[in-house]
């Protein structure tokens, strides 16, 4: 199974091509256009099945899968937390469960990015604890930015879902230490030199013990498309 997460920076529609080419089974898309909008272009490939929310139709967050998977968004779902979908995932040998993460809510200042995913595990931790979990997309987020004196920050986030076991496959596949990142996903304002990881894909031990590949996209290949680059995690069927 491959699970991507690119912030594509909006107008995916005129961008999806370039990251459908890598055969996703789930594809995280965070700054993305109400699905709407991506049916009147005939050359988007179709889903089987979809999930989107956003409070601008030009901008919200999608959420893709391709082959036999279903996606369904849970009940559960807590629209205060900006944007943390709790989706159910069905069509492979297990059911799981996906949260899809774009943390950025300009209306909650004190926990506008990071803190996000902070409240949302408070709520959904009961839901998550002996189920098969990832949690992926865009966390707008890295220790090297953590404020102690807050209740929250980047680490304390990790711990909590290292707690439950739940681990980054990208630091588990590059033996990298949290902060210190050899592969940036973001360039801000697309310049080269204002690089930052701060997207991930974090999974329960079910799936990193068949833990397959992990890329980023480099500088030179996604920048005229975006000031991301894609993360790709693949685990063994």
């Amino acid at each position: 199974m491959k699970i991507i997460t690119w912030n594509c920076n909006m107008a995916f529609r005129k961008k999806a091509s370039s990251i459908l080419k890598y055969m996703p089974d789930i594809l995280i898309i965070p700054e993305c256009e109400n699905p709407e909008k991506l049916h009147s272009d005939p050359e988007f490939k179709r889903p089987n099945s979809a999930v989107w929310y956003g409070q601008n139709k030009h901008k919200g967050l999608g959420v893709f899968a391709y082959g036999n998977l279903k996606l369904r968004l849970l009940p559960s779902h807590n629209t205060l937390h900006q944007i943390i979908l709790p989706i159910s995932v069905r069509g492979i040998d297990k059911d799981f469960l996906l949260f899809a993460i774009w943390a950025n809510n300009p209306k909650d200042s004190k926990y506008q990015y990071i803190g996000q995913v902070w409240k949302a595990l408070l709520e959904y931790t009961p839901l998550m604890k002996n189920k098969s979990v990832i949690l992926v997309g865009d966390f707008n987020s890295n220790t090297i930015w953590d404020k102690p004196r807050r209740i929250y920050n980047h680490s304390l986030v990790v711990d909590m879902l290292d707690s439950m076991n739940i681990k980054s496959a990208y630091h588990l596949y590059y033996k990298q230490t949290q902060g210190k990142e050899k592969h940036p996903t973001l360039y801000l304002y697309r310049h080269e030199e204002k690089a930052y990881h701060i997207d991930y894909c974090f999974a329960s031990p079910d799936f990193t013990k068949r833990l397959k590949k992990v890329i980023v996209g480099d500088f030179k290949t996604w920048s005229a498309l975006s000031d991301h680059t894609p993360l790709i995690v693949e685990f063994e069927d």
